[in-house]
């Protein structure tokens, strides 16, 4: 009798033993397949820039292109499980791990790189199309098919909670980049590890498919009794998960562009996204209908208002205040999507339909905005759509409340759409009081304004909230140049000096409004770099720089690293590189690549000056380090505020004639550049935001 009970107990704890590790196995291979998805995104990102320019719509367009392939992996994953058996499944999906090792290790598809100023957008997503298409494909279906997989082995757990660890991974990858693997090692080092890893993960799911085969069918026993799901149950799911993926990129791109141009400030919504995931479908005790939906409410307002009040508060208020609202209303929709959640007979549908929702917010603020409006009027329709989506929901579930009831809580919403449309409505009618143009391309949103009185009247042009040129609209005053380009700036003294001496060849990187052409006579040639074919428009319908100026110019379109790796040497007197405002730091022209690259076209004694203003970035640092790696000599200047026509700024003066930094105008106001430890040299395949990151409120 006691060996008996000895080996039932044995037996039973062999079981337990078992059931754990499988349970580990599951669990393992969600997390590692969820941070290999987040890890993926920006290693290639980071690829690709050098190819497109740096435009911050690069890796918008790398967004749109992960999300559109999630839900394409999740309707693999539906269409798998629904149709197939236990074996077809197995045989399917293992065949499609063993297809994607085809394209390892990580790398780009040579015959997509761009060949002049075609639009980026088809480009870009045939490129990763071809070059990671699959291994992301696969990636994508392991969150649903895995949950699916262990719902069916294990009918008395609850699959549900494996999505928060799934979101857990993906945190982790999303904080772990920029901390722990950008500053670490170049980019083939992690896309080297990252092709290991996801050989692990090639392992792991495929054991589990392969164990999958080898069960029979079993009733799913846990979850929600089993219903039919309606239209409108399918509606609500794809709407929750809607809002808070078109809120998360419009608040992104709000604060990016118009409140704090912080490099990697994305970082912090998109966490607060993801750890919204995790919260509600790990612990959805914790979501509070009584609490949640009347800071829902304050929210949305908050935001739809603070712009009003954006000049009257910190700007680390402002953050704070916009940060919050985003986590309560993915908080809101994301646990109400976790009280929605069904019998997990429909898990994959109900996967299928939130990546449904996320999609169609991304391809909204991704693809169509871009073309369909002249200015960001995203963030608007997502808290308007949000406040209709979550309110006329709460009025629909309470199936108790008498008819006269339910028509004041309808008035009630409709008085909620009408102030936030009210609010949001006032703002852009008074964004849009002063501007003359305003524009709006992949590259981003353009804005000519005028200010200014009598002969301090002023047409400015802006790229968001970041000021790229001006010009006096005066005729006498016309042909002055201003803001970064006066001549006590460090571009303005390198033409005067060179002035002094032969008719100059001038390279310039960035057209702005044309300001430099100021600077050209007679005999001297300018010839100008513009990513941007809006920004040519708009320098030649509302500004006059090009038609003022006595020199030559051409105004070559596409992006200037390409077109200069193409021209024969340019032989410049000084080529100026003046393409860094804002938080989209177009990273691969200040590498060593492009430096080396800049020198095969200036003159024996030719010089380059680059602009590094940045209020959070030490860019003078990274632009030493590549002078210094190269044998050329580096100063900074910084201008002098002497009237309303200059903008502070910092420009970096490169030349390897000692001699060019003896002219008096530039003997007198040169700086050396002191470099951190830490600071390395940026290369095609190497660059860390993090190691120059100003940590300080230091003004640029």
């Amino acid at each position: 009798m006691t060996t008996r009970t000895n080996e039932w107990a044995y037996a039973r704890v062999a079981g337990a033993f078992s059931t754990h590790i499988l349970a580990v196995h599951y669990g393992l291979t969600i997390f590692l397949g969820a941070f290999l998805l987040f890890q993926m995104q920006p290693i290639v990102g980071k690829m690709i820039l050098p190819w497109f320019g740096g435009s911050a719509s690069v890796w918008t367009t790398c967004m749109l292109f992960f999300q559109v392939l999630l839900l394409a992996g999740y309707l693999y994953s539906h269409w798998i499980v629904t149709y197939l058996s236990h074996r077809g499944q197995a045989m399917v999906h293992i065949g499609l791990l063993l297809l994607s090792l085809l394209l390892l290790p990580l790398s780009l598809n040579e015959a997509f790189r761009p060949t002049g100023a075609e639009d980026p957008t088809v480009r870009i997503l045939l490129l990763l199309t071809f070059s990671v298409g699959l291994p992301y494909f696969v990636l994508s279906t392991t969150g649903p098919l895995v949950q699916a997989w262990f719902a069916r082995e294990r009918p008395d757990a609850v699959p549900y909670r494996l999505f928060a660890l799934s979101n857990l991974g993906s945190l982790v990858a999303l904080l772990s980049y920029p901390v722990a693997v950008e500053p670490l090692m170049p980019t083939r080092w992690q896309a080297w590890l990252w092709s290991l890893l996801f050989l692990a993960f090639i392992v792991s799911s495929g054991l589990l498919a392969w164990r999958g085969s080898r069960l029979s069918a079993a009733p799913l026993r846990v979850g929600p009794p089993k219903t039919q799901l309606t239209i409108s149950t399918r509606m609500v799911w794809i709407g929750l998960a809607a809002c808070p993926s078109m809120l998360l990129l419009a608040i992104t791109s709000h604060l990016t562009e118009n409140i704090a141009p912080v490099p990697l400030l994305w970082v912090i919504p998109l966490a607060l996204y993801l750890l919204s995931f995790v919260i509600c479908f790990g612990q959805r005790q914790i979501y509070d209908r009584r609490i949640f939906r009347p800071l829902l409410l304050l929210s949305l307002f908050a935001v739809a208002g603070m712009p009003f009040l954006a000049g009257h508060i910190p700007v680390l208020v402002n953050l704070s205040i916009h940060l919050a609202a985003l986590l309560v209303v993915c908080m809101v929709c994301h646990g109400e999507l976790a009280m929605k959640q069904p019998h997990p007979e429909h898990l994959t549908s109900y996967y299928l339909l939130l990546a449904t929702g996320g999609a169609m917010g991304g391809v909204f603020i991704g693809a169509l905005a871009p073309y369909w409006f002249n200015d960001k009027y995203e963030l608007s329709i997502g808290l308007i759509l949000t406040a209709f989506v979550v309110w006329s929901l709460a009025t629909s579930e309470e199936k108790h409340v008498q008819r006269h009831q339910k028509v004041l809580a309808w008035s009630f919403v409709g008085l909620l759409m009408v102030s936030l449309v009210a609010i949001r409505v006032t703002l852009h009618w008074t964004e849009h009081e002063r501007a003359e143009l305003v524009v709006r391309n992949f590259y981003g949103r353009l804005k000519v304004v005028r200010g200014g009185t009598g002969e301090e009247a002023i047409r400015v042009l802006k790229h968001g909230e970041i000021v790229h040129g001006g010009q006096f609209t005066t005729p006498k005053r016309q042909r002055e140049a201003t803001a970064y380009f006066v001549p006590e700036s460090g571009v303005g003294r390198a033409l005067l000096a060179l002035q002094n001496e032969r008719p100059m060849r001038v390279g310039i990187i960035g057209l702005g409004v044309g300001t430099l052409l100021t600077y050209g006579r007679t005999g001297d040639y300018f010839r100008m770099y513009e990513i941007d074919p809006l920004v040519v428009d708009v320098a030649r319908s509302h500004f006059s720089y090009l038609d003022l100026t006595a020199a030559r110019s051409d105004v070559i379109l596409g992006d200037a690293r390409l077109s200069l790796e193409k021209e024969e040497s340019q032989q410049f007197d000084l080529l100026i590189v003046d393409a860094f405002t804002g938080d989209a730091v177009p990273i691969h022209l200040l590498t060593r690549e492009a430096f080396l690259n800049y020198l095969k076209h200036l003159k024996p004694g030719g010089a380059l000056a680059v602009h590094v203003s940045n209020r959070y970035l030490n860019l003078d640092q990274v632009v030493k380090a590549a002078a210094d790696s190269i044998g050329y000599g580096a100063s900074l200047v910084l201008p002098k505020k002497t009237d309303r026509r200059v903008v502070e700024s910092k420009w970096v003066l490169m030349s390897a004639d000692p001699s060019f930094f003896d002219k008096a105008e530039i003997k007198e106001v040169a700086r050396q550049i002191a470099i951190d430890p830490g600071v390395q040299v940026w290369r095609d395949d190497y660059s860390s935001l993090l190691s120059v990151l100003k940590w300080s409120s230091e003004k640029k």
